[in-house]
């Protein structure tokens, strides 16, 4: 790998910004000063905003072939249309992580946590594709197989009780089995490729899956992730199942610690802040997912008052129809000027663009590698146009960036050093053949035919004393 060295760069200071350059070395940032001497490839920067790279926190790439095929529903009956469209094919999970990785690398991210759903009984190679894929685009990234094993009735309060089910095809030993076989073949730190453990949620796992994955997590030091209490049917449904909190019946079982991501958080009590704080958790903030499908806004205000770490994530493209990172940091920091009166609790651009970057990295346990232009951390960051007319006037170019529309402002994308976008272009991969690969859309139901939805829908009124 080359040494490169990126001359007279704009980044944010405590103060405001300055121009600098920054040397590149074997992927790491070795010096951050004006006027370097510096050595191999040299990237002229004037007129360019440099920041971290972002993480998109929380999201289910094989979603891409159901972007814009669900109609508006709540997430309970959303996720019934969404199992029945799920992609199956090896080709399809594959091509899903790269439109994921694309989008994520070109809306500012350098990293992505994904969910991924998994094909029953071909796991390894929905692992395999995803990953080829990530490697094939450059991006850094955290693969969470999304498991469970109760059925889907089980998300619904009273849905074992009411509604007809089977019980779930795999249980937890042999759902294990296949994490322990996947993390083994595929876990490469050094390649920027993590396996995550990835119980779906308390809501259709058992006490012995998710104890488990934490014991899964300890043992080879992985991310865990997974989505909490994303609706008033689940707050409802922890009630009815532990006669306590999610939050606190989690730090029960031990699976909360400063290696946990939960995803959305949006249904969270005071007292479950407290929890989340001292436990070292992080809450991945969807704000576009969560208005979609109706979920409620996430209490990020108060997480932050209370000390708990905030990433963004932009979720899967079943229920936010776009994969911007961009467009998730800015309504997920406007959001919340409707939360409190107090503006003076509201979230800055610069304190958004943290939140982005080190927060995700810190939720992800990769803070010690990424997140931060810190001499000595792999250099993954972002160069952005401030000629592009979405950044001008040129007044204050970070809040332009967070609070404004950009469009097509990514200059250039380098991910544990290596050049991944130039000049706005992609240069791992040729957006024509993605673009040819996403034309061949499967022959998908159209949402008139849906069928789970039809024999749940009546009992989710009545839970939600919708009539």
């Amino acid at each position: 790998m080359s040494d490169t060295l990126i001359r007279g760069a704009l980044i944010p200071v405590e103060d405001g910004y300055t121009t600098t350059d920054i040397q590149i070395s074997a992927g790491k940032i070795v010096a951050i000063a004006p006027n370097l001497p510096g050595t191999g490839i040299e990237v002229n920067a004037a007129s360019k905003l440099l920041l971290p790279g972002f993480l998109n926190g929380h999201t289910h790439s094989s979603q891409a072939w159901q972007r814009g095929l669900i109609p508006p529903l709540p997430l309970e009956l959303w996720l019934a249309d969404g199992f029945d469209t799920s992609a199956s094919e090896i080709e399809q999970i594959y091509w899903g992580a790269v439109s994921t990785a694309v989008d994520t690398v070109l809306s500012g991210g350098t990293c992505v946590l994904d969910h991924l759903f998994l094909p029953l009984g071909h796991e390894m190679e929905a692992i395999a594709a995803a990953v080829q894929a990530y490697k094939t685009v450059g991006i850094r990234a955290v693969i969470a197989p999304l498991i469970m094993d109760l059925p889907f009735v089980a998300g619904l309060p009273q849905g074992r009780r009411s509604l007809t089910h089977k019980p779930y095809p795999q249980a937890a030993p042999e759902i294990l089995a296949w994490m322990a076989a996947i993390i083994t073949q595929f876990h490469e730190p050094e390649a920027g490729i993590y396996i995550g453990v990835g119980p779906t949620g308390f809501h259709r796992c058992s006490d012995e899956l998710l104890v488990r994955c934490a014991e899964l997590s300890d043992r080879h030091n992985l991310c865990r992730h997974t989505h909490l209490l994303e609706t008033k049917a689940q707050f409802m449904l922890a009630q009815e199942r532990y006669g306590i909190s999610a939050v606190k019946h989690l730090q029960n079982l031990g699976f909360l610690d400063h290696r946990t991501t939960l995803a959305h958080s949006v249904w969270l009590e005071d007292a479950d802040l407290e929890i989340l704080a001292d436990t070292k958790s992080t809450v991945v903030h969807n704000p576009l997912s969560n208005l979609r499908l109706g979920s409620g806004i996430a209490p990020i205000l108060k997480c932050i008052a209370a000390g708990v770490n905030v990433a963004f994530g932009c979720d899967g493209a079943a229920s936010n129809d776009g994969q911007d990172l961009l467009e998730a940091i800015k309504l997920g920091t406007i959001l919340h000027n409707l939360t409190d009166r107090d503006y003076t609790h509201w979230i800055t651009p610069r304190q958004a663009i943290a939140m982005a970057a080190m927060g995700g990295a810190t939720g992800v346990n990769l803070a010690a590698q990424t997140g931060s232009l810190t001499v000595g951390k792999d250099a993954d960051f972002v160069l952005y146009d401030l000629e592009n007319l979405s950044m001008l006037p040129r007044t204050d170019p970070v809040q332009l960036l967070v609070y404004g529309r950009p469009n097509q402002v990514v200059d250039s994308v380098w991910v544990k050093g290596r050049a991944i976008v130039a000049k706005g272009k992609l240069l791992t991969l040729d957006i024509e053949e993605l673009r040819q690969a996403l034309r061949q859309t499967r022959d998908q139901q159209s949402p008139t035919n849906f069928r789970t939805i039809h024999t749940i829908e009546p009992h989710y009124r009545t839970i939600m004393n919708l009539d």
